[in-house]
């Protein structure tokens, strides 16, 4: 009965050094998306500079394409753009500019100062969209497939580790 007695917490006691051990070793900037593998959130939003025009994911339909989420006052958006750019320069994949809680006119300032690599700009200017996206904040991308099914989320500024080693693969596995 002794025995027993401190056997008891002994077990409880690693159980939950096991459970920290493992949460201490998750990454936390690869928060999980539940959208992974479902179809993307619908939207019709309005299209920077052009008056009165409207896009709308299903618009993108049978393309492979990317989504990012930027602010023109988004300071790791700025880290990221670069990349953004030459990907647009070298890849036939369209990338769909998704402006988060941002002027338009701010957009458009920092898109003719910093290069434009967006085939359009959707503006969610009160963020509602962005919630169904499950936005944390900016920047964000998103890999949509021609279905319009979320293949790959990407928190944080992208890298040109996360385009070569994450992106292009699974672009090249979505074209088979």
């Amino acid at each position: 009965m002794t025995a027993t007695r401190f056997l008891i917490p002994l077990f409880l006691f690693f159980g939950i050094t096991v459970f920290l051990w493992k949460g201490l070793s998750l990454n936390p900037k690869e928060v999980p998306s539940p959208l992974i593998g479902k179809a993307a959130p619908e939207f019709t939003l309005p299209i920077l500079n052009e008056f009165d025009a409207r896009l709308s994911n299903s618009d993108m339909e049978g393309k492979v394409w990317l989504l990012n989420v930027f602010a023109s006052w988004c300071g790791p958006c700025l880290v990221e753009h670069p990349i953004l750019v030459n990907f647009a320069k070298t890849s036939d994949i369209p990338i769909l500019g998704f402006n988060y809680k941002d002027k338009p006119q701010a957009a458009v300032q920092w898109l003719n100062r910093h290069g434009d690599p967006y085939e359009r700009v959707v503006l969610d200017i009160d963020g509602r969209v962005g919630l169904d996206y499950g936005v944390y904040g900016v920047p964000e991308t998103f890999l949509i497939d021609g279905r319009g099914i979320i293949r790959y989320k990407k928190i944080g500024p992208l890298t040109q580790a996360d385009v070569s080693e994450d992106i292009l693969p699974l672009i090249q596995e979505l074209r088979q």
